[in-house]
């Protein structure tokens, strides 16, 4: 794919948890009737996964070409029932899953397809940080997560949809490597034109392994230097590069209202431990932080000013900006921006604690200590991340699949 570009005439749906996604999700999936595309890091055979299930089954009936792309290890229990109906209706599972096994272990944990990406007859797609699990339902319990995505209309599906089948494209069997200093780039094919949709300027960011190892963090870095007056950043795992926490302790020292929503109850212990070591760093410049406690929260999302917006399937840690492959869209639109703002205010206001330097229990000589180790890692690691060797992704055939007719996306890409 060439470089990103901001594309007019788009329209955009903010859809807040899985209650708002799922229903419009399905429902655009099973009424397809030409193509749909599908990629997701989680998909578990509960009743959200069923529900899908259903939907896909629904488009293939229809006679929709239909292509999913799952991680290999964030959806490893799919049964050989649930797999080979999807597979005897026509419709094409594609397993992403880096590296050999040993054992039957994944050897390679840290390389995923975390993108959560749905096309749709190249008008509708769908774009954010929400898995196919029940996790994302608010009925699930403590546990369930908050989270978002969006709906969009208008010119820019086209970019997605052609990103999403040149991903495919580029894994089929027998495609053989290509390493990047030998690969010729080739023009981009000319997009089908799509009628106007709205007024939203928006463009379609990923990162990759090869070409696009920094454009999402690139975007994040450039929108904090020009932001004037007021950014939010929620995000659910926040351990960013220095050049990141730089310049939003930059942005905060030259009166910006820098905001951060973390977690205040999470998935996952080693996540707030992460985080809580950056807290006397950035609450020294004036940034402030908040933790979201009535629950996990997974989003994905920022807002910039009156007009500058991103949703996506990146997190602002090692794993999403080194090495997972991620997809948000950057969002240029007030209505937007004032719609997500207001239900970013609403948490902090309602479901946060504010943090402040009283509250951080520790030690002079223990922060410095591991200031200065905290400080180092985060200064480096991109660069240890790029020492590995890039390759281009491919598809083989599954040796251990749950059903015939799976197959597994493979890529040991360097980040």
């Amino acid at each position: 794919m060439s470089a990103p570009r901001w594309v007019d005439g788009n329209r955009f749906t903010l859809l807040e948890n899985g209650e708002t996604y799922f229903p419009r999700v399905f429902e655009a999936i099973a009424a397809a009737r030409h193509e749909v595309l599908l990629e997701t890091f989680i998909l578990f055979e509960d009743k959200v996964g069923l529900a899908l299930h259903a939907a896909l089954l629904s488009a293939a009936r229809n006679g929709a070409k239909v292509d999913i792309t799952i991680d290999g290890f964030g959806s490893p229990d799919l049964s050989p029932a649930f797999i080979g109906a999807l597979t005897e209706a026509g419709v094409r599972v594609h397993v992403f899953d880096p590296g050999t096994r040993l054992f039957g272990w994944r050897t390679n944990l840290f390389r995923r397809m975390h993108r959560k990406i749905v096309v749709v007859d190249g008008e509708r797609a769908f774009v954010g940080g929400i898995n196919y699990s029940a996790d994302h339902l608010a009925d699930f319990g403590p546990e369930a997560k908050q989270d978002y995505a969006v709906e969009l209309e208008g010119p820019l599906v086209a970019h997605i949809q052609r990103f999403a089948q040149q991903a495919i494209v580029e894994g089929r069997p027998g495609r053989p490597p290509e390493r990047r200093w030998f690969r010729r780039r080739a023009a981009p094919a000319a997009l089908p034109s799509q009628s106007t949709a709205g007024a939203a300027q928006a463009m379609f960011v990923t990162r990759d392994n090869r070409e696009h190892p920094q454009d999402i963090e690139r975007h994040y870095r450039a929108v904090i230097r020009a932001a004037r007056h007021r950014l939010v950043i929620a995000n659910a795992y926040f351990f960013p590069g220095y050049r990141l926490l730089r310049e939003l302790r930059r942005a905060a020292r030259r009166g910006v209202q820098v905001s951060l929503i973390l977690q205040g109850e999470p998935d996952m212990a080693i996540v707030k431990s992460a985080a809580e070591m950056l807290y006397h760093h950035l609450l020294r410049a004036g940034v402030h932080i908040y933790e979201y406690c009535e629950r996990p929260l997974h989003g994905k999302v920022a807002v910039a000013d009156d007009e500058w917006s991103t949703v996506g399937s990146s997190n602002l840690d090692p794993l999403s900006l080194s090495l997972n492959l991620e997809a948000n869209v950057m969002i240029r639109d007030r209505d937007f921006n004032r719609q997500l703002s207001e239900r970013l205010d609403h948490l902090m206001a309602h479901c946060c604690k504010r943090i402040e330097a009283t509250d951080l229990q520790e030690s002079n000589l223990w922060r410095l200590v591991r200031s200065f180790f905290v400080f180092h890692f985060l200064r480096r690691y991109p660069a240890w991340a790029g020492w590995l060797p890039a390759h281009a992704p491919r598809l083989s055939s599954v040796s251990h699949a749950p059903a015939a007719g799976a197959e597994r996306l493979t890529e040991p890409a360097r980040s």
